[in-house]
C-alpha cells in the first residue's frame, strides 16, 4: 500500500463521524469511548493508449471510479500502436469524460514502464477492461509481470457486452 489513509472518528458520545488527516486534531479528539479507525486509500491506475477514447473506456473508467477512492487514467505510449491523435487531444478527451467523475484525475507518462509510472505516484493496482479470450490472453502475462517488477496488481473487468465489439484499433 501508498501509505496513505482516509482516518474516520466516532464516538460514543458524538453520533456525527468526522474525518481527518491531521495528527494533533486526532490526538485532541480521542477520549475515552473513541474509535479510530484507518481505512487505506484505494487508488488505481487505467491506462491505455486511448486513440481514441471509446464508449468502452468510458464505461471501464466510470464502473472503476465507483469502485476506488481514487483513479488515475493515463495516456501511456505503445510502441505496438501508431497514435493518430495528439497526446494533448487524448487528454482533453479524457477530461471531458471524466467531468462528472470526481475521484478521477487524467495523466500521461509516455517514457518508461508501467510500473515505473506507479511506483513514482503510489498506485498498486492497475485496472484493465477485457473484452474477450483475446484479451485476457494479451493482459495476463503484461500482469503477471508487473507483480513481479513491482508488487502491483491488475484488476481485470469485463466489458460490457454491448461495447465489447468497440476497439480503438478499428476506429483508426
Amino acid at each position: 500500500m501508498n501509505g496513505e489513509f482516509t482516518v474516520e472518528i466516532t464516538s460514543d458520545k458524538d453520533e456525527v463521524g468526522r474525518e481527518t488527516k491531521d495528527l494533533a486534531e486526532m490526538n485532541r479528539l480521542l477520549v475515552p469511548g473513541t474509535r479510530l479507525l484507518l481505512s487505506p486509500i484505494m487508488r488505481a491506475l487505467f491506462p491505455g493508449s486511448f486513440d481514441p477514447v471509446t464508449q468502452g473506456h468510458k464505461d471501464v473508467l466510470r464502473r472503476a471510479a465507483l469502485l476506488f477512492d481514487e483513479v488515475v487514467v493515463c495516456v501511456m505510449f505503445n510502441s505496438n500502436k501508431t497514435g493518430r491523435l495528439p497526446i494533448t487531444e487524448r487528454l482533453d478527451r479524457l477530461r471531458a469524460a471524466a467531468t462528472d467523475l470526481s475521484n478521477v484525475t487524467v495523466d500521461s507518462h509516455t517514457g518508461g514502464l508501467l510500473v515505473e509510472y506507479c511506483r513514482r505516484v503510489g498506485i498498486d493496482v492497475v485496472i484493465r477492461g477485457v473484452r474477450g479470450v483475446a484479451d485476457l490472453d494479451y493482459e495476463r502475462p503484461m500482469a503477471r509481470m508487473n507483480h513481479e517488477l513491482a508488487g502491483v496488481e491488475t484488476f481485470f473487468t469485463a466489458a460490457d457486452p454491448a461495447l465489447a465489439h468497440i476497439s480503438s484499433t478499428l476506429w483508426r
